[in-house]
């Protein structure tokens, strides 16, 4: 009888660590990345935004926002988690 109940939870746990590592681990992964890209975000990045915005980065505000230049002279504020792709990447300033 105790082998029985054992044997009916080897399909349920099989099935949770399918999952794990098919679904769970890898989106894991990929947030730890888009995390990764969005605090390297520098001035001078050229950036997209998830609504399609294509911008360069003119500041890097301290509570979790960017002004970004999307035309000559036209500014806006983004969410600085918003950004899905970095298309340029500036060289980091250089100290003298």
């Amino acid at each position: 009888m105790e082998g029985n109940a054992i044997a009916q939870f080897v399909p349920l746990i099989l099935i949770f660590a399918i999952m794990y590592f098919l679904l769970i681990r890898p989106q894991q992964k990929k947030m730890k990345e888009h995390q990764r890209m969005v605090s390297s975000l520098r001035r001078g990045d050229q950036i997209v935004t998830q609504g399609g915005l294509i911008g360069k980065v003119s500041k890097v505000k301290e509570d979790g926002e960017l002004l970004v230049d999307i035309a000559d002279g036209v500014q806006v504020r983004v969410v600085q988690s918003t950004v899905a792709q970095v298309l340029n990447k500036t060289e980091p300033a250089k100290d003298s």
